[in-house]
């Protein structure tokens, strides 16, 4: 028996500037979505030429209320190839909200508070 990681959901908010924010600052977009009819929810899946592994995000129509994506204990991490022009850009969006200068690592927020993890390819 084989199992292979395919996708990480999380649940946003303002779907519009999710998809925004995860173009801008990681290059995904959208690859596929689903939902019903009545569009009281939607699902939309986001991939990059990186890897075939997806970030699923859902959108749930009239919730106000912030959701809680793991607590601040869960976070998605990024490796990419040119960790300054990451950093710069994304100063730039003025999203990092954590350095880790010892590890050479940094976290930015989404829209909705949750962390992503930028790693140096090493």
């Amino acid at each position: 028996m084989q199992f292979k990681m395919v996708h990480t959901e999380i649940h946003v908010l303002d779907l519009k500037k999710s998809l925004a924010f995860y173009k801008q600052a990681f290059g995904l977009e959208q690859v596929r979505e689903k939902g019903p009819e009545d569009g009281s929810w939607k699902i939309v899946f986001l991939a990059n030429d990186s890897t075939d592994y997806q970030l699923e995000l859902t959108w749930n129509d009239g919730r106000t209320e912030p959701y809680d994506n793991g607590g601040g204990d869960i976070h998605l991490a990024f490796r990419v190839d040119d960790i300054e022009a990451a950093h710069a850009l994304h100063q730039e969006m003025g999203c990092i909200c954590y350095e880790n200068e010892g590890m050479g690592v940094y976290f930015v927020e989404d829209p909705d508070g949750f962390w992503i993890e930028v790693i140096p390819a090493r």
